[in-house]
């Protein structure tokens, strides 16, 4: 291995200038980065380790990723936060998912705790109960679980109902038999319950809406009385002939004088 002396920095100080010992004096230019930082600082740094991993603790150290993703933070959300691919957080999260997975797994098989106790059934058995009540289906639920700050587990479960999502959690505590899980919302309560009565989120009924035409049709149809379908229909008088005019008022015959001196009528008769 030759041995290099250090001679400055470039023009632009990202590079530093060294230069062999040996005769031939030949020029080496080292890159300043933050591997070449960390070794000046003593820092334990892979030899293996890419300019990936580098990028990912100068933004967020792997701790930190995985602190946040226990806490409930995704993978997605928190390389969007970063600024950086998902597949570069996804390999320290990766693990921290597992251990929360595992911790919704448990807390299916906690009992949970109603107003005389903790229940009989596990918290896996009352959902799917609950659920086929509601007419769903138990395998569409999704579990998930994360650690809050007082490092106790809050238990997520997620179904889909027509187009609507819901959400109801639990705050999970380990302990004998499986443990105990007591409901942290309305929506959680509400499963557990024993006596629920409705679903989650009744759908009102839609009023038949008519269109025009037959808006108009119904309006201009006569009410009927019920008890004009119990009795035979009265015939209907025929209506009465109309009265004849009256013609012009016919004016009198006036005689002839001879029939005046003879004594005969207008209508041709003697008296």
């Amino acid at each position: 291995m030759r041995e290099l002396r250090v001679v400055g920095l470039n023009v632009d100080g990202r590079r530093i200038i060294c230069e062999s010992d040996d005769s031939a004096k030949d020029m080496f230019s080292v890159r300043v980065d933050d591997r070449l930082r960390a070794a000046m600082r003593g820092d334990k740094v892979a030899s293996n380790q890419t300019d990936i991993d580098v990028e990912v603790q100068n933004v967020l150290r792997p701790k930190e990723i995985q602190a946040r993703i226990r806490a409930g933070a995704s993978v997605e959300q928190l390389a969007e936060a970063a600024g950086v691919p998902v597949e570069r957080v996804e390999r320290f999260a990766h693990p921290v998912l597992l251990e929360r997975a595992r911790a919704a797994e448990l807390a299916t098989a906690a009992h949970p705790v109603l107003a005389d106790g903790p229940s009989v059934l596990t918290l896996l058995e009352t959902v799917t109960q609950a659920v086929v009540a509601r007419g769903l289906d138990p395998d569409s639920i999704a579990w998930d679980a994360w650690r809050n700050e007082d490092s106790r587990w809050t238990v997520q479960l997620a179904w889909k109902a027509g187009r609507s999502d819901n959400v109801a959690h639990f705050r999970y505590t380990p302990g004998a038999h499986g443990g105990t899980v007591s409901a942290s919302d309305d929506a959680a309560r509400q499963l557990i319950n024993p006596d629920f009565g409705r679903p989650l989120r009744p759908v009102a009924a839609v009023p038949h809406l008519f269109d025009n035409h037959e808006t108009h049709e119904v309006a201009e149809t006569p009410a009927v009385a019920p008890e004009q379908f119990s009795r035979p229909a009265e015939p209907i008088p025929a209506p009465a002939p109309p009265a004849p005019k009256r013609g012009r008022k016919a004016r009198p015959a006036v005689p002839a004088w001879e029939d005046v001196l003879l004594g005969v009528r207008s209508s041709g008769t003697q008296p």
